[in-house]
């Protein structure tokens, strides 16, 4: 597995540089303009397509996996045509700009719905044995497939706000993922997450903590859609995994999500889909980390954008870590997800008050 992560580092690494020392070339339909939205905070346009540099790696490593084991080959195959919905229709609107909400939720259904037909990676149960009796008719196991590929796969793309977030966050599961799939043998898993954290990788080395480059919806959401189409595959092939512990593993982004929703409905009387800046890494940076580099400069703002995200990765962490230890005991997994939900809201509604945790101040002023 070692020579899976090296190659795809190595090409993601490479293929994300050909893109960068290609922006000229094309900046006028790849990058982002629009530094003024309630979600911006870079200070220059910057190419968006770090989702091509992505899937060159994980391509790689997936090709090369194959090689090495071809009985897996097939697998990695169908694999890599339920992610073209997504991936193509995150490139265009990575591109265009243009492609409308509706169509962005429904490229990852699609890729769930083929994933289910194609590799079985099917909502097959969830620990709640009531819901579980109805899952035996298969148009409510894929309508909750479908459902869940779109609602995990868009959860990455509101947590990709920071330099280095979303691609160290997917290392992170990916890496949980592939460590599960290890412990129950099953080498296909293990291999495709493998080939993931490499391609995460190397994108992570140009995109933190200068910002050379984003992921873009295309990357986002092909990250997205391999963490979650692995985690469905994880609990169907190995019926000693528990079936919160994909979900553990995602908490973060989709709590994330859930709770933006809420928000934005509930709290404020706003459209769920309208754009805001008050996502807790944005928070983060705002109450912690822009006052403590300054915001005069394109190099304040930069550094101030990096160090927000190790604090996002140790609560991603915290999710991952139960998700490893108990990832065949659903009670406990159970206990983790609501300890990991009023952790998550303890520490959002401080800094909104005005109350840093002390744990984050003083993390904040040793990385300054």
């Amino acid at each position: 597995m070692h020579l899976v992560l090296l190659i795809s580092f190595v090409f993601s690494t490479v293929a994300t540089l050909l893109v960068i020392a290609s922006a000229h070339r094309h900046q006028q339909w790849s990058s982002d303009h629009d530094v003024s939205g309630p979600q911006k905070i870079h200070a220059a346009a910057v190419p968006r397509i770090g989702g091509l540099g992505l899937a060159i790696g994980i391509g790689a490593g997936a090709a090369l996996l194959s090689f090495l084991r071809p009985t897996l080959a097939h697998a990695v195959m169908l694999l890599s045509l339920c992610a073209a919905p997504t991936l193509v229709l995150g490139l265009a609107e990575d591109f265009t700009k243009s492609v409308r909400p509706r169509w962005r939720l429904l490229a990852p259904a699609v890729s769930g719905l083929l994933g289910a037909l194609l590799l079985k990676a099917v909502v097959v149960r969830t620990g709640w044995h009531t819901f579980d009796l109805s899952l035996i008719y298969p148009g409510i196991a894929l309508a909750l497939t479908m459902f869940t590929s779109s609602g995990i796969v868009n959860s990455f793309n509101i947590i990709d706000g920071m330099n280095g977030l979303a691609s160290m966050c997917a290392a992170l599961m990916l890496a949980a993922e592939a460590y599960i799939a290890w412990r129950c043998s099953d080498a296909l898993i293990a291999g495709l997450a493998v080939a993931g954290i490499g391609a995460s990788l190397g994108f992570f080395v140009w995109n933190f903590p200068r910002g050379l480059i984003f992921l873009g919806d295309g990357g986002a959401y092909l990250l997205g859609l391999v963490v979650v189409e692995l985690g469905l595959m994880l609990v169907y092939r190995n019926p000693g995994v528990s079936p919160l512990a994909p979900l553990m593993i995602v908490s973060y982004p989709v709590f994330e999500t859930v709770f933006t929703m809420y928000r934005r409905k509930v709290i404020r009387g706003r459209p769920m889909s309208m754009p805001d800046g008050i996502h807790l890494h944005t928070l983060i940076y705002r109450r912690l980390m822009r006052w403590a580099v300054g915001v005069d400069m394109r190099a304040s703002l930069v550094r101030g954008n990096s160090m927000t995200s190790p604090f996002l990765w140790m609560l991603t962490s915290v999710a991952v870590a139960p998700a490893c230890l108990w990832w065949d005991d659903t009670d406990m997994l159970a206990l983790s997800l609501l300890a990991f939900i009023a952790f998550y809201l303890r520490v959002y509604w401080q800094i909104v008050r005005l109350k840093t945790p002390r744990w984050m101040t003083w993390l904040g002023r040793r990385r300054r």
